[in-house]
């Protein structure tokens, strides 16, 4: 009996070297329907939320939506609109959305996201000799 024991804690101990070593896994609250073929990501993550910088658009892991801002309102759909369609997300910069699991997007794009984009090329040293008058 406590070789059979012992067999057995062998053969879950193997399992889970198997499945770790098999590449990505993702926690979702619907593991039936797996990620976009974009999101490949390279360790265990629980994130809800992955976000593409370059085009202002977010996708919902747990709802399997794209979310994007269309007239200044949040639009949640399951395929993007044609605008969008000739984008490529496998060769996208993206973000991973780490620790927010809230449902409104909104209020952690407006914390998240005040300044992004905003350059301080423009804005010269005190010490340029173009300041100078």
């Amino acid at each position: 009996m406590k070789q059979l024991k012992s067999i057995w804690n062998i053969f879950i101990v193997a399992s889970i070297l198997l499945v770790a070593s098999c590449g990505p896994v993702v926690i979702s609250s619907r593991p039936s329907s797996p990620p976009p073929p974009w999101f490949y990501p390279n360790r265990l993550e629980v994130v809800r939320y992955i976000y593409f910088p370059e085009f202002h658009i977010y996708y919902d892991l747990s709802a399997r939506t794209y979310l994007y801002l269309d007239g200044g309102i949040w639009i949640r759909r399951n395929v993007l609109p044609p605008k969008y369609r000739g984008l490529d997300l496998r060769r996208s910069r993206y973000e991973r959305i780490r620790n927010y699991h809230d449902d409104d997007i909104k209020r952690y794009h407006e914390e998240h996201n005040a300044n992004r984009g905003r350059s301080n090329r423009t804005t010269r040293s005190p010490r340029d000799p173009r300041n100078r008058n």
